[in-house]
């Protein structure tokens, strides 16, 4: 497969996107993350992410219909796409990879 270039966070994006389905859209996905990481994240830093990932072809998106309780405004919603997908099954299996050669090592736990 070929090279992929994503950081942490776009990762944590696309995971999320995927997670959410058809309700995947800049505010959900926050949200989102924040639940499953316990991290507080920046609006700003969502949307470039998606925008980045639909750029790359890992996601798609539509725009949903106008609503009154957005002042007209309309979501825009993404979905994985079939890269997005083999991108996020190549980290899972190269991280597991270099998971399983970590030797089992009897170390104490240190508290930091």
């Amino acid at each position: 497969m070929q090279r992929i270039n994503i950081g942490e966070f776009e990762e944590l994006v696309l995971l999320v996107v995927a997670i959410l389905n058809d309700n995947a859209y800049g505010i959900s996905v926050m949200e989102e993350i924040e639940r499953q990481t316990e991290r507080k994240i920046n609006i700003s830093a969502v949307h470039s992410a998606l925008d980045r990932l639909e750029g790359k072809g890992f996601l798609d998106s539509r725009v949903g219909g106008a609503t009154k309780a957005r002042g007209g405004r309309r979501k825009r919603y993404f979905s994985i796409t079939v890269a997005g997908q083999k991108s996020l099954s190549f980290i899972k299996e190269q991280r597991n990879r270099l998971h399983d050669q970590i030797p089992n090592l009897s170390l104490e736990y240190v508290a930091i």
